[in-house]
């Protein structure tokens, strides 16, 4: 067989996975699809109101019997049937496993009269990463189509310990290392806001589903954004978390063994509120036992205690940068910047401009590891099967590139180290001259709103902050407007990637866009940066205070 052959055959096994009862017609001209659910007969008002509540919500109701995981997880599996059928986000699904699984929760409960953990009942999504026993992770790779995981990822163990249910596997764009999300397998993944714009990657199936509901939490994974640029693009929260903090442990990945900038695993949502449950969820069963990278760290209640005191009073210290001396950023990334820095500050909360220090040296540095092995890995897999690589990923990851000796990432891993040390030094400077603690730094997450198609140039402001493994947590500030985010006449380009990326903005094409800003906390900040994240949504009307 050809792998165009097999590539078809399982874009044919997943398109009759969706019930025939759950199927609908969506007219071409239609670009928006995030009222589709409520146009379908597909769910019932109350099936609606299920997917349209938070996670929070949800458990408390399902732990008290006043929702079964039954009702919720076929509501969810509607909403993804249509989700998937609408902006094309699915890996994989198997809803009769999950209701299966949904019934034995049920069943649970009314035997016991307590939930068998903190997410007992809930469905979440899973990244076409995470393994899940029996079932395939070709994450766009014709070559890993039809090879049985043995085995479930860490995560996923971990997450069922607690009571989930998995019913998705989510599309990634092949090679995990754009932030377009398109394979030769499935094709492409859009934005439900519309089709026109990219959902992000490489998590991107993840933030189309969750932004159209279909999911009420996500697990993505993010070595240079990709987590934080899909939430970016889909109006989410999204965490990215210091590595050590949550298990790795026997995921599927690109480049396995690159441990220079590593790739860590976060959830996607709607509040801060639902990542807190998230990652205390996953804390909670002591993931240090199971994957020796994780650091034993409970979730510090007193951390996040210690900050919302300090916002609570006034005391908060920000600092801020609209520029990382690389690429100027879009006028609505700008406004966006401006936005959450006029907010705070009105609030009372101090805040003041950050220098970003050499951000320029730490994605040139990223991008050397990137590309240490040539290609190779990638490649390879590629060879397997025969097909293409798709462009996206060409000036990135080639096998033309030269590889790195060992001593060339030795040399790597030497100077992100000593990177890393400048930057802190950096920090207790600014800590110094204005008399207190640096809490927090407000930041782009990309130069652009949800960008059109194939138009991903730059990762520079994503990539600098997992070279220096700081946390950071997208939050979702407000949408491009054509009237207000004028183009800048005055502009003079900084590079030439700069130029390219300014030569893309057109008000009138992203007009509605998402547009977000990153909050960045030193590292394993992840109690303090997500209450952080939490009061700027509360500030900007995005965030119910939990």
């Amino acid at each position: 067989m050809t792998w165009e052959d097999i590539a078809g055959a399982e874009k044919a096994r997943l398109e009759t996975s969706v019930p025939q009862e759950w199927r609908i017609t969506i007219p071409q001209d239609v670009k928006s699809t995030l009222s589709l659910p409520q146009g379908t007969n597909v769910l019932t008002e109350t099936e609606l109101q299920i997917t349209n509540a938070t996670a929070t919500e949800l458990v408390k109701q399902l732990a008290a019997g006043q929702l079964t995981s039954v009702a919720v997880t076929t509501a969810f599996c509607k909403r993804a049937a249509l989700a998937h059928q609408a902006v094309n986000c699915l890996h994989d699904f198997f809803p009769d496993a999950a209701l299966a699984r949904a019934k034995e929760l049920d069943q649970h409960l009314a035997k016991h009269g307590k939930p068998i953990g903190p997410l007992h009942g809930l469905p979440i999504s899973l990244k076409d990463q995470l393994r899940v026993k029996g079932r395939q992770t070709h994450m766009g790779y014709t070559a890993w189509i039809n090879k049985v995981d043995q085995d479930s990822s860490v995560m996923v163990d971990l997450l069922e310990r607690a009571g989930a249910v998995f019913y998705t596997k989510t599309s990634v764009p092949q090679s995990l290392m754009v932030c377009e999300t398109i394979n030769n397998v499935n094709g492409r993944t859009v934005n439900p806001r519309n089709k026109d714009w990219s959902c992000g990657g490489s998590s991107g199936g993840e933030g189309a589903i969750v932004g159209f509901r279909g999911a009420v939490l996500g697990i993505g994974t993010d070595i240079g954004g990709s987590i934080r640029v899909p939430a970016a693009f889909n109006f989410l929260y999204g965490l990215r978390p210091s590595h050590g903090r949550l298990p790795y442990a026997k995921m599927a990945n690109s480049m396995e063994g690159q441990e220079t900038i590593h790739s860590v695993v976060g959830p996607l949502g709607h509040t801060v509120a639902d990542l807190r449950l998230f990652i205390g969820s996953v804390l909670s069963q002591q993931p240090w036992a199971f994957d020796p990278k994780v650091i034993p760290m409970p979730w510090r209640q007193s951390e996040e205690d210690a900050v919302k005191a300090k916002i609570a009073s006034g005391q908060l210290t920000l600092g801020y940068y609209e520029c990382d001396g690389n690429v100027l950023p879009h006028p609505p990334i700008l406004r966006g910047v401006k936005t959450v820095v006029n907010t705070l500050q009105e609030a009372g909360q101090n805040v003041l401009p950050w220098e970003p220090y050499e951000h320029p040296y730490a994605v040139d540095l990223a991008n050397k590891v990137y590309a240490s092995d040539g290609g190779a890995d990638v490649f390879d897999v590629l060879k397997e099967s025969g097909e293409p690589a798709i462009p996206n990923f060409q000036d990135l990851i080639n096998p033309s590139l030269p590889k790195l000796d060992i001593n060339e990432v030795w040399d790597a891993q030497l100077k992100k180290w000593h990177y890393q040390m400048a930057y802190l030094k950096a920090m207790e400077a600014f800590e110094k001259k204005h008399g207190q603690e640096l809490d927090a730094i407000i930041a782009p997450i990309t130069p652009t709103a949800a960008v059109r198609h194939n138009q991903f140039k730059y990762y520079g402001y994503a990539t600098a902050i997992n070279v220096l493994d700081f946390t950071s947590v997208t939050v979702p500030v407000t949408f491009a407007d054509k009237e207000v985010d004028k183009v800048n006449e005055s502009f003079s380009p900084l590079t030439k990637m700069d130029e390219a990326v300014q030569a893309e903005y057109d008000p009138e094409a992203y007009h509605g866009a998402p547009v977000a800003v990153q909050i960045i906390g030193r590292r394993l900040t992840e109690e303090k940066t997500l209450a952080i994240a939490e009061e700027i949504g509360r500030l900007l009307g995005n965030e119910v205070a939990s």
